[in-house]
């Protein structure tokens, strides 16, 4: 006999004939069949029904629903949930009745999935808290498990303080608002900051009708922003502006205040309505300015470190809160306009003169250019008129070119006095901004700051030598190189130009002369002082002919005369005038006019 038999014994009162004819105590099988149906629930493969936790440990929960056998669920189902216990009533979903092994078959997911949706709208319409696992992180936020339908939970939305560590929170389960849902694609959101606000308004209503300004309060650093520190004074923020966290500048709040750190602070003012504090944090020291050497005064040597540069000017911070500025104007002799950044910039230490000091208004203005002697001082010594220097090309007028000298030593070099030959529309045809061009001093402005300079004065004057080279009534060949309205440019010889009207272009056959012919030409007229040759090609050959008339003329009066001279006498008579007398009468006037 084995061991789970041998102490087995069989009821005495027990009735084996009625057990094997099929009847009990006169009952009939049917009916008890029908009793024993009754006791146990009546199950149907894939409904929702709610069961009874029997048992739960780390890896299973066992559900009695009322049927003959009891379900088996994964813990997992459940983490959501972990106060669970014995006793508890939950949703199940009956996958099987009796799979093959006979086993009841329950899920707790599929449940909650069937019924989530219509208890997440109720939710949001009811503003009803519910429970929810946090499951992993996400973009922007993490993923949270709500009745098995996974929603989102932004970042800004679990916590009124900006959340740092993310991973803190996977694994927890805390309590959410359904704040939104997209019926179409089925999202959900929810919020766990919404349901700590409403008290937190009150709470922060509470502290603001107590605040005054000037008060000191301690908070704690919450977040740093690129223009400020956001402060929690115990349940409401306050701001401290980026210009308020030192009396020096600050380019980054994180190198004056860490996270979570315990500071003072003063509020500067509050907006009771908006809920807005403005806090300062600098206020609580002297003013840097209350603190400055006594002492100092204008004309005195200062040294600081340049802290904000601009076009106009930079600003030097002497010591921390106290700045000066040094105008662009003040960083060199110069007179061009130039920007502040070709001087200086962000981090150079520099010493600088004081020019203007002003305690009360707390300004100050500096200047480096007053470290070097002023050029003018001296100018008449070292250039003075009539020295020789080569300077550089800075710039171009229609009327001149203007040099520099040295810095802050500017010239101006009148087109006139470019050259002494050639004609100088404009001073880009004579030279480029950058090159050097040696100079002499015509004369100087010291009052004003201005040297009138000349280039040609270096040469001698060319035209004393043209003066009898192109005397008037000398020929000299000449190319036309250009044709105005007026007349025309001859050139006669490298950078020596002169000009003919268009009557003194016509050619001996009457046509006008054309662009780049070369032909002969005679000085008209010659002016030393404005450097002007007048030409002409007609006279080349008119002067000619008229020479040659003027000598025939010449030769031809002596017989005039003596033709005058054997002329007939007309007695003053009576007489008529023959035929013949006439012709003596034309013969001599012909004569007449010839000799004209």
């Amino acid at each position: 006999m084995s061991e789970l038999t041998k102490n087995v014994k069989p009821l005495d009162d027990f009735n084996w004939e009625e057990f094997e004819n099929g009847t009990v105590a006169n009952v009939s099988k049917e009916e008890l069949d029908k009793a024993y149906d009754e006791t146990l629930s009546k199950v149907a493969d894939h409904q929702v029904v709610d069961g009874k936790v029997i048992s739960v440990d780390k890896k299973e929960v066992v559900v009695n629903i009322g049927y003959k056998s009891d379900g088996i669920i994964p813990a997992t189902e459940f983490r959501y949930n972990p106060d669970l216990k014995e006793g508890d009533i939950v949703e199940v979903y009956v996958e099987s009745a009796e799979d093959k092994k006979g086993q009841l078959l329950l899920s707790h997911k599929k449940a909650r999935l069937s019924k989530a949706w219509d208890r997440v709208n109720a939710a949001l319409d009811n503003e009803e808290v519910v429970q929810g696992f946090i499951k992993c992180r996400t973009k922007g936020g993490m993923i949270v498990d709500v009745f098995g339908i996974e929603a989102f939970l932004p970042g800004s939305q679990i916590d009124v303080h900006p959340i740092r560590d993310y991973d803190q929170f996977v694994g927890k389960t805390m309590e959410f608002k359904v704040v939104k849902i997209n019926q179409e694609f089925r999202n959900v959101v929810v919020s766990h900051k919404a349901l700590i606000e409403a008290e937190l308004e009150a709470q922060k209503q509470e502290i603001i009708s107590k605040l005054e300004k000037g008060q000191i309060l301690e908070g704690t650093v919450k977040n740093i922003t690129n223009y400020g520190v956001f402060v929690d004074l115990g349940g409401v923020d306050g701001l401290i502006h980026i210009t308020d966290l030192s009396w020096g500048r600050v380019d980054d709040p994180k190198k004056v205040v860490d996270f979570d750190q315990k500071i003072n602070v003063v509020i500067l003012d509050f907006d009771e309505e908006k809920k807005r504090i403005a806090l300062g944090l600098k206020q609580l020291t002297p003013h840097p300015w209350d603190a400055l050497d006594p002492n100092l005064k204008v004309g005195d040597h200062i040294h600081g470190k340049v802290v904000v540069i601009a076009d106009y000017g930079a600003f030097v911070e002497v010591q921390p809160g106290v700045e000066g500025l040094i105008h662009v104007s003040e960083m060199s002799w110069s007179q061009h306009l130039r920007s502040a950044q070709e001087f200086l910039k962000v981090g150079d230490e520099v010493e600088a003169v004081i020019l203007t000091l002003d305690r009360d208004e707390r300004k100050m203005s500096l200047g480096i250019k007053q470290l070097k002697e002023d050029p003018w001082e001296a100018i008449d010594v070292k250039y003075p008129v009539g020295s020789k220097h080569n300077a550089k090309v800075r710039n171009f007028t229609n009327f001149g070119v203007f040099v520099e000298l040295e810095e802050g030593v500017d010239g101006l070099i009148h087109i006139s006095d470019l050259s002494w030959t050639k004609k100088v529309k404009h001073p880009s045809e004579f030279t480029k901004v950058g090159e050097p061009i040696d100079v002499v001093v015509l004369d100087i402005d010291k009052e004003n700051r201005r040297l009138s300079l000349g280039h040609k004065q270096l040469e001698d004057n060319p035209w004393d030598a043209f003066e009898s080279k192109y005397a008037v009534g000398s020929v000299h060949e000449g190319k036309i190189t250009e044709v105005l309205e007026k007349g025309a440019v001859v050139q006669l010889e490298e950078n020596v130009e002169g000009f003919a009207t268009p009557k003194h272009l016509v050619k001996e056959d009457g046509s006008q002369a054309q662009m780049g012919e070369v032909l002969p030409f005679k000085v008209i007229e010659f002016n030393k002082d404005s450097k002007r040759i007048i030409l002409s090609h007609s006279r080349t050959f008119e002067d000619a002919q008229r020479e040659e008339k003027r000598q025939a003329r010449k030769a031809q009066a002596p017989r005039a005369a003596a033709k005058k001279d054997e002329a007939p006498k007309i007695e003053n008579v009576a007489a008529s005038t023959s035929l013949g007398d006439l012709d003596v009468l034309a013969q001599l006037k012909a004569q007449m006019e010839k000799g004209e």
